[in-house]
Parts: structure tokens; C-alpha cells; sequence
């Protein structure tokens, strides 16, 4: 019988409407089921542990993801999978970190939620769950897990979770992963694609980062930004990284305002990291002078990675390795887990 650990976070999936007020609240776990039966007719074992409290996604914290990635790793070898539910707007975020933070997947991690709460008549959040549920229990042939790593599930879709960006606030298709081919489409089968899949090269026990640090930044370029603006974010007490949100294909303005205080920042030790404002596509910065001139600035590629995965990279690396400014700044520029294609 497969064993699967379902963890309550929060979010829309969890709610449901008082029939007195009309008014939605968080369910506790017995209301929760009651509004999912199927769960519990199926041929294996499924368990939930709620966050208490839940937390909706748009107050969601690193301590918050250091209790997910710490439930996952104590319940890890008595679960043959784990879906997470969690609410849509920072789902993004969550799932990319703890991506980072577990080194050595080697099981399903699903996250997934829904656009209406599992009580409305119309809810998506039914159909996402258990497709979760069957995701994160799946196995091939060979006995071993068909998805191995930390994704997302929604709609119809799974994929790799440090790949994701919630593009919809309305459609049931919330999320999409422009950069990285899907890893299944749900319709009356699953058709997973394991040619995408990120299969463990080894049999590496499983480790975790549970340590982050938030003094980071994005600052996004736009025409008219100006000195100013640029070195009141750059200037921040005790900022390490900047995620630099750039034009195109990872260009900049050529101004010697900015190159100069980029560099200043890079002298001192922060780690800037260029990502390409748009949804699709990657940075090459030795495609046009006014990118060269970050490079000069010791700005370096983010390749095709979503903001979602740079940032929380980035915080997971710079708190397990607060004194070393370059060993961040090396591995930010190397996939570690699926993140990011260098060609």
C-alpha cells in the first residue's frame, strides 16, 4: 500500500463558507475530508498534518518554508510520496525554496491548491488534489518514483517547481513554466514525460538547508529609473544579493551612473544576479554592448531562471554560507537542481 503525507499549509484549498454567514474560513482537518471522501476509498494511505495555524500564502515567511522542508524530512522514509497544499500567490515561491533546501530528492513533492475553495460547487481544488495524490504515490516499472523532485500540479499540469511563475489570478490555469517543457499532462491518464523528468544520479540520503537569509533585493529597471532609486536599493543595510530585472535578453542602460554603482556594489561584495524581464527566453550578455557593460560591472548570468527560483536561491545559499560571498555567487550561476539551462 503506498503511504502518502498530505501537508495542510493554507491557501484557498483549505477554505470553506460558514452556511450562516456565507463567509469563508480555514476548515479544520475532519471538515476538510468530509468534503473529499474519494481520499479515503482509494487502495492507499493517506495521511494529513495541518500547519497550525494555517497561513495564507501572501503571509508566507523562510520560517515558514524551513517547517515544510523540516515536516518533509522527518516524515521522509515512512511516506513513499508528499503533497503540499498551499495557497496560489507565493506557491511559486515555496516550491522553488524548498527545492533548494532538499538536496537529494529522491521522492514526489507536490505542491498544488486551487483557484476556489474546496467547498464551492465549481471548485477546481477536488480534481487538483487527487491528481496530486495519484502523482505523488505514482511509480514506474521498475518500482521507482515516476516524478523524483519538487513540482507543481495544476489544471492539467505538472511541473518542475523551481520552473513555475503564477501568470492567471482568474483561469484554473494559474501557473506556467515558460522555459521548461511540462513533466505530465493529466486527462483520463496521466502522461508523464520522463524525458524531462530529473531522475537521483545517486542513492544519496536525503540532506537539508534549512538555514536563509532575506537581505536581498530585486530591483527592476525601467525607462527613467535613476541614480537615485538605483543606490537607495544597492545602499540597503546589510543587503548581499540583487536580483537585477533587466531588458530583453539581459540588457541595461548604458549610463555611467549605473555601471558605476553596480560595480561599487559588486566591489563590496554583493552579489548581483541578471534575469531578463521577460517570460520566456535567456540572458546572453555578450549579445550587445549594454549588457557587456554589467559584466564589466561584475553583474553575472541568470540564464533562463524565473524570479521566483533566483530569489529563493539565492536566500537559501547565502544562509548556509553567510561568509562566503563568492561561493554564492559560483553556485548561482550553476544548476543545482533543474533550475536553470546553460547552454
Amino acid at each position: 500500500m503506498k503511504r502518502v503525507l498530505v501537508l495542510l499549509t493554507g491557501g484557498t484549498i483549505t477554505m470553506v463558507r460558514n452556511p450562516q454567514t456565507g463567509a469563508l474560513h480555514p476548515a479544520d482537518v475532519d471538515t476538510f475530508k468530509a468534503f473529499v471522501p474519494e481520499l479515503f476509498a482509494s487502495n492507499m494511505q493517506i495521511d494529513m498534518l495541518p500547519f497550525t495555524p494555517l497561513i495564507d500564502s501572501s503571509d508566507i515567511s523562510p520560517a515558514n518554508w524551513v517547517k515544510m522542508a523540516t515536516a518533509v524530512a522527518d516524515n521522509y522514509e515512512r511516506y513513499d510520496g508528499f503533497v503540499v497544499l498551499h495557497g496560489t500567490d507565493t506557491m511559486s515561491y515555496s516550491a522553488s525554496a524548498l527545492s533548494f533546501m532538499l538536496e537529494n530528492v529522491g521522492k514526489p513533492i507536490v505542491f498544488t491548491g486551487s483557484q476556489l475553495p474546496v467547498g464551492v460547487l465549481r471548485s477546481d481544488a477536488k480534481e487538483n488534489l487527487l491528481t496530486a495524490i495519484e502523482i505523488a504515490a505514482a511509480e514506474g516499472a521498475d518500482g521507482q518514483p515516476m516524478v523524483p523532485e519538487v513540482t507543481i500540479f495544476f489544471e492539467d499540469s505538472l511541473f518542475r517547481a523551481n520552473r513555475t511563475t503564477k501568470k492567471n489570478a482568474e483561469h484554473f490555469e494559474a501557473f506556467d513554466s515558460f522555459n521548461y517543457p511540462c513533466l505530465a499532462k493529466a486527462g483520463v491518464h496521466i502522461q508523464y514525460r520522463t524525458k524531462w523528468i530529473r531522475y537521483p544520479q545517486s542513492k544519496m540520503p536525503l540532506f537539508t538547508h534549512l538555514k536563509t537569509c532575506s537581505d536581498v533585493a530585486i530591483l527592476k529597471l525601467f525607462p527613467g529609473i535613476n541614480e537615485t532609486v538605483v543606490r537607495a536599493v544597492l545602499g540597503a543595510k546589510g543587503l548581499r544579493g540583487v536580483v537585477l530585472e533587466t531588458y530583453g535578453s539581459g540588457n541595461a542602460p548604458s549610463a555611467q551612473w549605473l555601471y558605476q554603482a553596480l560595480k561599487e556594489a559588486t566591489d563590496k561584495g554583493i552579489v548581483i544576479v541578471n534575469k531578463t524581464q521577460c517570460s520566456m527566453g535567456t540572458v546572453d550578455m555578450g549579445q550587445y554592448e549594454v549588457a557587456q557593460n554589467l559584466l564589466k560591472a561584475g553583474v553575472i548570468s541568470g540564464y533562463d531562471i524565473t524570479t521566483e527560483a533566483i530569489l529563493t536561491k539565492m536566500m537559501t545559499l547565502f544562509g548556509e554560507n553567510p561568509d562566503n560571498p563568492e561561493k554564492v555567487k559560483h553556485l548561482l550561476g550553476t544548476p543545482i537542481c533543474g533550475e536553470m539551462t546553460i547552454d
